[in-house]
C-alpha cells in the first residue's frame, strides 16, 4: 500500500513538473514623455514566483525580454527614451519549479512630448500614490520611507493636503477623499497625544507612541504643527452641507481645539520648545528660535481658539536671537535667516498651507525670502565650489534627505554639501522660481529617469559622485512636490488654508501687513545664449556682455530687487551674433543688490548685480 501511494506520489509530482502555470491577465500599458507603464492583475495562483516582461517596438519589432519581478508585483516602469514609439508589452508567469506561460494578452503605448503642464500632472499623480496607495491601511496616515508600521505625524499632514490636491486633478472622488481624511481624524483622536500634541513617529495600527530617539518620545510640537496645517486646510476644503462634511469639520475643529500650546512655552518663557516628555520632560531643551522650517508652529499657537500663546511670543522667540540677515549670497539678499538660506525645505513646509505672497511683518516678505533663498541654492550647486559631479543650472537643490552615508540637512556651504543633489528641493520652489524649477524637473525626469524615478514618483535623492540613487521615499519630501505644484497652478491650499478665520485673525495679531513689492521676474532663459557683467560688484561703468548664435532684438533693464525697473539701458537694441558688448554705469544707483533684465519677445532672463 505505501508504495501505491508513493507512485500516485510521483506521478502526480511529474505532472505537476510538466504544468504550464496561466499568465497574468489584465495588462493594462499607459504611455508618457519618457517612459512606459505596465500594469497587471497579479492572479491567485499560490505556485506563482515571478512574472517576465517582454517587448517589442511596433509595428515590425521582435519581443525581446525586459526584465523580471517577483510574485508580488503589479507594475513595471520602462524607460525607453523621449523617441516618438509605440511599444507593445506581454508577461509570462512563472512558477516556484521556474517553468514559464505563455505570453499573456498584449498591451501597447505610445511615447509622446509631453508639455510643461501634462508633465506636472504626472509628477502629481505619481507622487500622490505615495500617501494613497502606500498608506498605513489601519490609519491612513503616511509611512514612514518604505517601513510597513510606522507613520509620521508631519508627513501625513502634508498627506492631508496631498489627497485634496488628489480630489482637485480628479486622481480619486471627493468622496473617496473625505473617508480617508475621515480615517485618519479617527485615528488621530485616539492615538497618543502629549498635552495635545502628537508624536513625531506613531504605531500605524494603535497610535501609540514611537521613539524618534532616546529622549524625544513624547510630544512633537513641529510635527504637530504640520499636521494641523493640513487638518486645517482640509477642514476649509470640505466645505458642503451634506451631514459627512460637517461631521468631519467638527473631528477637525476638535483635533485643533485640543493641543495645547501654552505647555509647550515651559511654563512662562518667551519662546516655544520642540520637545516634550512624559518620561524626560524637558530634556531636549529645543527652543525654537530664529528662522527654520517652524514659521507654521508660531502662527498656530497665535491662532488657536483656545489654548493660543502671546502674540508676544513670535517676537520675543520666534524672531529673537540671530533672526535678521540682511546679507548679499551670490547676488541675492536674504533679509532673514542663516547665511545662504539654510536648507531648502526651510522655504516649504511652513509654507504648504500658508501662503506668503502679498504680506510681510516687520522683519521680512516671506515670499521674498523664500524666492531668494532658491535662488542662492541653485546659484551655490551653479558654482559648485567642490566640483560634485552633475551639478548645473539644471541639477541643483540642497535640503534635507537620505544620501549614500546617511542622512543630512544638506545645503548651500561646502560643510553641509556632499554632492547629494534632492529633487524635492528645486521641485517643492516651483512656486518661486517655476521655469527654474520645472527645468529641473525635466533634467530629473528625461535625463536620469531610468534611475530616479519609481512607482511614486521621484525617488528621494541621488550623489552622482558616489553613483548613488536612493530606493527610498520619505514622506516629508514626497508632500511638498504635489502640494507645492498645486500652490503654483491653482492656489488651491493657499487658498483654503487662509481662509481660515483664526489664521486672518493671528495674522493681524502679529503685525502681517499688505506688501505689493513681490519679487521674481518670471524668468524664461533662452537657449544658446550666454550673459556676463563685469565687473560685478560693480561702482562705477560695468559690461553686459552677450554671447549668441543668432541677431537678436533685446531691452536692458536695471531692477531692483522688487523686479520694478530702476534703469534703463537700453530698449529694442541689436545683438549681433558671436559677442555683443553693452556698457552702463552704476554710479548714481544706491548701493545694494540689483538685477539686470534682458529680454526679447521670446525670453528674458535676469542676472545678479551687485553695486557698491
Amino acid at each position: 500500500m505505501r508504495r501505491f501511494f508513493s507512485v500516485i506520489y510521483l506521478v502526480f509530482s511529474s505532472l505537476l513538473a510538466f504544468a504550464q502555470p496561466n499568465p497574468p491577465n489584465g495588462v493594462v500599458a499607459e504611455g508618457y514623455d519618457s517612459h512606459v507603464e505596465v500594469v497587471w492583475n497579479p492572479g491567485s495562483d499560490p505556485t506563482i514566483a515571478g512574472y517576465r516582461l517582454y517587448r517589442r517596438q511596433l509595428p515590425n519589432g521582435d519581443m525581446t525580454y525586459l526584465g523580471y519581478v517577483g510574485k508580488y508585483a503589479t507594475s513595471y516602469i520602462d524607460f525607453t527614451g523621449r523617441e516618438d514609439t509605440q511599444w507593445e508589452y506581454a508577461l509570462t508567469s512563472v512558477d516556484n519549479l521556474g517553468e514559464e506561460s505563455n505570453f499573456s494578452e498584449p498591451a501597447a503605448a505610445a511615447i509622446y512630448e509631453m508639455t510643461d503642464e501634462e508633465l506636472l500632472t504626472m509628477v502629481q499623480q505619481y507622487t500622490f500614490r505615495y500617501f494613497w496607495d502606500f498608506a498605513h491601511p489601519v490609519s491612513g496616515m503616511a509611512r514612514e520611507r518604505n517601513t510597513s508600521s510606522i507613520v509620521t505625524t508631519g508627513g501625513s499632514g502634508f498627506g492631508v493636503m496631498a489627497i485634496l490636491v488628489g480630489i482637485e486633478r480628479g486622481f480619486i472622488s471627493r468622496e473617496e477623499g473625505l473617508q480617508r481624511v475621515e480615517k485618519i481624524c479617527d485615528f488621530l483622536t485616539t492615538a497618543d497625544r502629549f498635552h495635545g500634541v502628537w508624536s513625531h513617529w506613531m504605531n500605524g495600527a494603535t497610535g501609540a507612541a514611537i521613539p524618534f530617539s532616546q529622549y524625544d518620545d513624547g510630544g512633537d510640537l513641529v510635527e504637530t504643527a504640520f499636521m494641523i496645517q493640513g487638518l486645517l486646510t482640509a477642514r476649509a476644503f470640505f466645505d458642503g452641507n451634506a451631514e459627512e462634511e460637517t461631521l468631519l469639520r467638527d473631528k477637525i475643529t476638535q483635533l485643533w481645539e485640543a493641543v495645547d500650546w501654552r505647555w509647550y512655552r515651559k511654563q512662562t518663557q518667551e519662546v516655544l520648545y520642540w520637545h516634550w516628555s512624559p518620561n524626560y520632560g524637558w530634556q531636549i531643551n529645543f527652543a525654537l528660535r530664529g528662522f527654520n522650517e517652524a514659521h507654521i508652529v508660531y502662527l498656530l499657537a497665535v491662532a488657536s481658539p483656545t489654548l493660543f500663546v502671546p502674540s508676544s511670543l513670535y517676537h520675543n522667540g520666534w524672531a529673537g536671537g540671530n533672526y535678521t540677515n540682511n546679507g548679499t549670497f551670490y547676488g541675492y539678499p536674504l533679509a532673514v535667516g542663516p547665511n545662504f538660506g539654510g536648507p531648502l525645505f526651510f522655504a516649504h513646509y511652513s509654507y504648504l498651507g500658508f501662503d506668503p505672497r502679498g504680506i510681510k511683518d516687520v522683519y521680512a516678505n516671506y515670499f521674498n525670502r523664500n524666492y531668494f533663498h532658491t535662488l542662492v541654492n541653485r546659484a551655490y550647486c551653479i558654482n559648485n565650489p567642490e566640483n560634485h559631479t552633475g551639478y548645473s543650472d539644471d541639477c541643483w537643490g540642497l535640503t534635507a534627505s537620505d544620501d549614500p552615508f546617511g542622512y543630512l540637512a544638506h545645503e548651500a556651504t561646502v560643510d553641509k554639501d556632499n554632492g547629494t543633489i534632492t529633487p524635492t528641493a528645486a521641485l517643492s520652489s516651483i512656486p518661486y522660481t517655476p521655469q527654474l524649477s520645472i527645468r529641473a524637473l525635466k533634467h530629473f525626469y528625461r535625463d536620469l529617469g531610468a534611475r530616479l524615478w519609481g512607482e511614486y514618483g521621484f525617488y528621494d535623492a541621488f550623489n552622482l559622485d558616489e553613483d548613488w540613487f536612493s530606493s527610498s521615499y520619505l514622506a516629508i519630501d514626497q508632500g511638498p512636490i504635489i502640494c507645492m505644484i498645486e500652490n503654483y497652478r491653482s492656489g488651491l491650499l493657499w487658498n483654503n488654508f487662509m481662509s481660515n478665520p483664526e489664521i486672518t485673525s493671528a495674522l493681524d495679531a502679529l503685525g502681517f501687513e499688505p506688501d505689493t513689492t513681490t519679487v521674481g521676474l518670471n524668468t524664461i532663459e533662452p537657449e544658446n545664449v550666454t550673459l556676463n557683467i563685469a565687473p560685478n560688484p560693480a561702482s562705477g561703468v560695468a559690461t553686459l556682455s552677450m554671447t549668441t548664435t543668432s541677431n537678436e532684438r533685446i531691452t536692458i533693464d536695471i531692477c531692483n530687487t522688487a523686479g520694478i525697473p530702476v534703469k534703463n539701458i537700453c530698449t529694442n537694441c541689436e545683438a549681433f551674433t558671436d559677442t555683443t558688448k553693452f556698457d552702463f554705469n552704476v554710479q548714481n544707483l544706491p548701493r545694494g543688490s540689483y538685477f539686470v533684465l534682458v529680454r526679447t519677445d521670446d525670453w528674458k532672463t535676469a542676472i545678479p548685480l551687485i553695486v557698491e
